[in-house]
């Protein structure tokens, strides 16, 4: 399927599906949001939410995904909730006065880092379908009073931004909660400026999972389900057009995706891993 651009898509076949998909994740991070806000436990076990009402935990979370304690300690309170499977700012040498676009922004957590590091002559564009986390994050940025961040509400196969707004796109443990990622990755390479960056923290399958786990909603929703295989990932993002693709899986990472879903074998199937690619400097590019 080709849009007026040339651009191809994976044809949205089975609608009722996708949005049944959709709803069932939104639903449950919407849960998320507010077990953060009360403080309590998001009470899903088989998901990336690491939501407690205990912020040591949290914070033994987030180390063990790669942030430091000064990363924790800048971030407003409450921004950290123990979410995803990695720390896409490791690979993605922000630079002051960049614009970045964060991908399933969720509380804000990875936006407000950012905003740190592209400083008062960067932007900071968060992206949320999930009206709960996108107003906990607004409140946060409020708070803390972060000029150069704002938060859009919109799904992500779908960009409320301009072409080649950002030099930067992060996503944490995001993209394999959507059921089109072809097109997210088609979204991301025609916001990015040419020769831009997309450093992405996502899990990743090792072997094809089974039908029930990709039929599982609560592995969807925990960003297990609907894991590709790393060639499969491979393929999608050439097809958008990114070069210089590099996916580098994280077998340590593999001790706390076994918590995720303790009464399932997830780890014999996947693992999380940093993913990167480039929007090409020349003028051929799409």
């Amino acid at each position: 399927m080709t849009n007026n651009n040339g651009d191809t898509f994976e044809p949205d076949t089975d609608h009722h599906k996708h949005d049944s998909h959709r709803q069932n994740v939104r639903d449950t991070y919407a849960k998320v949001a507010n077990a953060s806000t009360g403080g309590d436990s998001c009470g899903i076990e088989s998901s990336c939410c690491g939501v407690s009402d205990n912020n040591a935990i949290n914070t033994l979370i987030s180390t063990r995904l790669g942030y430091s304690e000064t990363d924790l300690q800048s971030a407003p309170e409450g921004a950290d909730m123990g979410l995803g499977c990695g720390n896409p700012r490791a690979i993605a040498s922000l630079k002051a006065g960049e614009t970045v676009v964060d991908l399933g922004s969720g509380g804000g957590f990875d936006c407000f880092l950012a905003a740190h590091e592209v400083g008062e002559t960067g932007h900071v564009i968060g992206v949320d379908m999930t009206p709960d986390m996108l107003s906990k994050a607004r409140k946060s940025a409020t708070k803390g009073q972060f000029s150069n961040v704002e938060f859009r509400l919109a799904e992500i196969e779908n960009l409320p931004i301009a072409d080649n707004t950002a030099d930067v796109i992060l996503s944490n443990c995001v993209i394999n909660l959507s059921p089109n990622k072809l097109r997210v990755f088609t979204e991301a390479f025609r916001i990015l400026k040419p020769g831009g960056r997309l450093a992405i923290s996502d899990v990743v399958a090792t072997v094809e999972l089974p039908e029930e786990m990709k039929n599982d909603p609560q592995l969807i929703a925990g960003c297990m389900g609907n894991a590709s295989l790393i060639e499969a990932l491979k393929a999608m993002l050439q097809k958008a057009g990114f070069e210089n693709i590099a996916i580098q899986p994280k077998d340590e990472s593999k001790a706390f995706i076994r918590e995720w879903a303790p009464s399932h074998n997830i780890t014999d199937y996947v693992v999380s891993a940093s993913i990167e690619g480039s929007k090409p400097h020349h003028k051929g590019s799409r």
